[in-house]
């Protein structure tokens, strides 16, 4: 009688904690964007750049053109995570510019320091 009284106490106890050990591994399925390191960017040619930022827009496009409201929060953050990434990715393909203030700034602190 006692070891039923037991299984019962602890019954709910394991299987709580084997359900939630389940959820993390579920969040850790999700794949991972991994941006190209600046090797793999550098070694590029001007075509292979182009084509990536073109794929970038497409994926971005469709991500907008998505119906989120049917997506689970980890899903949601997943696609976040995804955009974040491909943003990284693409400032890292498309190179630096400078934007005309900085470019005045520039100019500026030269004609001063000569």
């Amino acid at each position: 009688m006692k070891s039923i009284k037991n299984l019962k106490l602890y019954l709910p106890l394991f299987l709580a904690f084997f359900l939630l050990s389940a959820l993390n591994l579920r969040a850790a399925d999700a794949p991972a964007y991994e941006i190209p390191s600046r090797e793999a960017v550098a070694r590029m040619t001007k075509e292979q750049k182009e084509a990536r930022l073109g794929e970038i827009k497409a994926r971005v496009s469709e991500i907008k053109a998505m119906d989120k409201s049917m997506l689970s929060k980890d899903e949601r953050k997943a696609l976040r995570r995804e955009l974040k990434a491909m943003h990284k990715e693409a400032k890292a393909v498309s190179g630096v510019y400078i934007s005309v203030g900085a470019l005045i700034i520039i100019i500026l602190l030269l004609i001063i320091i000569i």
